[in-house]
């Protein structure tokens, strides 16, 4: 009835049958794929996508520098400040003088002090450069301006 060529035959179609029905859905895969949703092709969906990659990229440029900026700007703002109430003297008052250390992160700034007494009260200013005082601190400035050195 069937010969050994008819058998081939009929084995060689079905896997015809089968790889034109592959051949198909693959094919209407990528048609789908190239098309992407919304009707846009693919090619359209990468080249938006690098679009977006270029001006997040500008951005961040922009947003380092800016942020560059704002950190120099902070290190000259005065964030470090030491407080110190003291007596001065043994014999009179109580601790109505005080000290007040005010500096920035690269410990330029302001050392205040003022002496309490019953007659009088005085209040000195010395200016701090790079943790230093050009004039003499008392004990209790050298206190403050350590303090709020150590805060930076």
């Amino acid at each position: 009835m069937f010969s050994g060529i008819n058998i081939t035959i009929l084995a060689l179609s079905i896997i015809s049958i089968i790889l034109a029905i592959h051949a198909f859905v693959l094919e209407r895969r990528l048609k789908n794929l190239l098309q992407g949703a919304n009707g846009k092709s693919l090619e359209n969906v990468i080249s938006d996508m690098q679009n977006r990659i270029n001006t997040n990229e500008s951005n961040i440029s922009a947003n380092t520098g800016e942020i560059a900026t704002l950190m120099s700007k902070m290190r000259k703002r005065i964030r470090n400040v030491s407080t110190l109430r003291f007596k001065p003297f043994e014999d009179a008052g109580s601790t109505q003088s005080f000290a007040i250390a005010i500096v920035d992160d690269e410990q330029n700034g302001v050392v205040l002090s003022s002496l309490y007494t019953r007659e009088r009260m005085s209040v000195f200013a010395k200016p701090v450069k790079e943790g230093k005082s050009e004039y003499e601190l008392t004990n209790e400035e050298k206190t403050v301006l350590e303090s709020a050195k150590q805060e930076a």
